[in-house]
């Protein structure tokens, strides 16, 4: 984790110099705020990583001397293949049009959104998938 840090900091400077040449060719006040938001956020995780890496034991990617095989076994889970996820963005597109077409949408989106999300949460509980 002490790369992934210093590549964020590395971007965290970068930002902290552009910001300024920015506004001052420009004077643009978006795209200032912008590089501003930028800047904290990237300076956010490098902190982040930078806490963790500290605290943890380092991964086999993170040694010099580590041999393949140290980095054989199980990865994590990896979630099979999901319909709820297009279910819950036709449910939110449909809630955004009714703000604009008329209530009536954004309630039925509202109602088909519940189940859609209901759906995504619970996935693992029941079916071909539980656990």
């Amino acid at each position: 984790m002490k790369v992934e840090a210093w590549i964020f900091a590395v971007c965290s400077i970068f930002v902290l110099v552009v910001t300024p040449v920015y506004w001052f060719a420009s004077e643009d006040w978006t795209g200032t705020s912008a590089l501003t938001m930028t800047f904290l956020l990237t300076t956010l995780i490098t902190f982040y990583l930078g806490f963790h890496a500290k605290r943890m034991e380092p991964r086999p990617e993170d040694l010099k001397d580590a041999e393949i095989a140290d980095g054989a076994g199980e990865l994590g889970f990896f979630p099979p293949y999901s319909w709820w996820p297009l279910w819950c963005g036709m449910c939110l597109a449909a809630i955004a049009l009714g703000v604009a077409i008329g209530w009536w949408l954004f309630a039925l989106g509202m109602i088909f959104g519940a189940i859609a999300l209901s759906g995504l949460i619970f996935e693992y509980y029941r079916g071909e998938h539980a656990h």
